[in-house]
């Protein structure tokens, strides 16, 4: 089987799926304006929530962090990945899940009698589709394994520490959200330390060792220029490895949960600043060495610059929002939404779409078929996204003060978020389109179709990546 070919199902599968996801979270927004929109079912709010967090963190996220590393790693190890067809597997495995895990979750009706969701966040998806999900991931990470026992490189670079960590982190983590929480006896208090746990560690323990590792990989590489330094990315992933999983009740923060463990997960949050500090010295040290023609020069390196000052941003929110005077006016509001996306989106989308820019050219063979069409995909989503993010966090404070004003009743906070919802449905569209351009760029590339007059073509050959990095 042609090399790359699990890699390029996946990314450009994953592609498809960012729009679709991103539509449905434009009309769940359009819905908190004007409620009677497709008032249907079918599209009941709820339903279209759900459907939009499972496709932009399953369908879109995960799937296009397991195609990327499906050719990152071959590259690092300097060998063929174990088995292509394996790969195949993992993506017809992991499709046929997320399309019938979502449309359960719209039609409101499972299979074999289930109900259309498990009423779980980020843990709706019915049996027998989340059993799907965790076997191709189990399968995803026998390749990856079986690809590292063949190496042909003593030396393991940073990346492959975190994508191997996230391998068992991921399987961890999806199992106690996702099946252990369903076990009878398991409810109550029990059972939402055990999803909260799911739901913090699912961003912090899944997709950011994946976008830290592809992170890893594409700033060296683009920049041209050795990474800033290797001992202190081994810090920053033995330090993550030992303090996120204690930080998930700072969800539960004057909730029924003891007193003494939300005074970990507090602590244990703050402690998180050192493997950040870690990563984005690395980053931006790396681009302050780089030459000067080189840092900014192209949308990869922008995605991975921005994604790194975002991913800076989420990890001091995180922090603070856990310190009991702040979480009181913050928790369950906007807020949260607001630091989810910047997480998701914001940080690790951004190393996504640079991924898939640097990738997509060399398993295609074909230079990019627009360098202007990738950075006007960068400006309007960067852009974009500033206002999308900054609504949440001031709509998301404003509902909190409201909520704990006795005179203020919950219809005068709704009327109060209007504007601020206004401006997140109107700032959310100008990101879907700009996916557009994205989806538009990617496929000419595909069909290779003639650059557009002066447009510099894209070296199609990756080299020897892991002595290239390593230098």
């Amino acid at each position: 089987m042609k090399d790359n070919k699990a890699a390029f199902a996946l990314i450009m599968t994953s592609c498809v799926y960012l729009i679709l996801g991103m539509s449905l979270g434009i009309l769940a927004a359009m819905k908190l304006m004007w409620p009677s929109i497709a008032e249907f079912e079918l599209l009941s709010f709820p339903r279209v929530r759900m459907a939009h967090t499972n496709i932009v963190m399953f369908g879109w996220l995960l799937q296009v962090n397991i195609g990327l590393l499906f050719y990152i790693m071959p590259k690092l190890l300097h060998t063929k990945l174990w088995s292509q067809k394996l790969g195949m597997v993992v993506w017809a495995v992991y499709n046929v899940a997320v399309i019938g895990g979502v449309a359960c979750i719209l039609i409101g009706k499972g299979p074999f009698g289930h109900p259309g969701n498990k009423a779980l966040e980020y843990a709706e998806l019915v049996p027998p589709f989340d059993y799907m999900i965790a076997l191709s991931w189990v399968l995803f990470g026998l390749n990856i394994v079986m690809t590292l026992r063949g190496r042909k490189v003593k030396y393991l670079y940073v990346s492959v520490w975190y994508c191997v960590g996230s391998i068992i982190w991921t399987a961890f983590v999806y199992i106690t959200g996702n099946f252990i929480t369903q076990i009878p006896g398991i409810n109550g208090i029990a059972q939402a330390n055990l999803s909260w746990f799911y739901v913090h560690n699912a961003v912090g323990l899944i997709f950011t060792p994946l976008g830290v590792s592809i992170a890893y990989y594409l700033i060296p590489k683009e920049l041209d220029t050795p990474l800033y330094s290797h001992k202190l990315s081994l810090v920053g992933f033995w330090v993550i490895s030992f303090t996120y999983v204690w930080t998930g009740a700072h969800h539960m923060i004057h909730g029924p949960i003891s007193y003494w463990l939300q005074t970990v997960a507090i602590l244990f949050s703050w402690s998180l600043i050192i493997p950040v500090a870690a990563v984005i010295i690395n980053f931006l040290g790396t681009f302050n060495s780089a030459p000067r023609d080189r840092k900014l020069k192209s949308a990869v390196a922008k995605f991975c610059y921005v994604g790194t000052i975002y991913y800076l941003l989420t990890c001091l929110q995180g922090p603070f929002q856990a310190i009991r005077t702040i979480n009181v006016y913050v928790s369950k509001t906007d807020w949260i939404p607001g630091h989810a996306h910047m997480a998701l989106f914001g940080a690790f989308s951004f190393f996504a779409f640079a991924g898939v820019y640097y990738v997509i050219p060399r398993i295609v063979e074909r230079p990019l078929f627009s360098e202007k069409l990738a950075n006007l995909h960068f400006l309007l989503t960067f852009l974009a996204s500033i206002p999308f993010f900054a609504v949440l966090w001031v709509s998301g404070v404003i509902q909190g003060l409201a909520w704990l004003d006795l005179e203020v009743t919950f219809l005068d906070s709704l009327r109060a978020m209007k504007p601020y919802h206004m401006m997140r449905w109107f700032s959310g569209s100008v990101i879907a389109m700009a996916q557009i351009i994205f989806l538009y760029n990617i496929w000419e590339t595909l069909l290779g179709a003639n650059r557009p007059p002066g447009q510099e073509a894209v070296p199609t050959s990756d080299g020897d990546a892991a002595e290239e990095i390593q230098a």
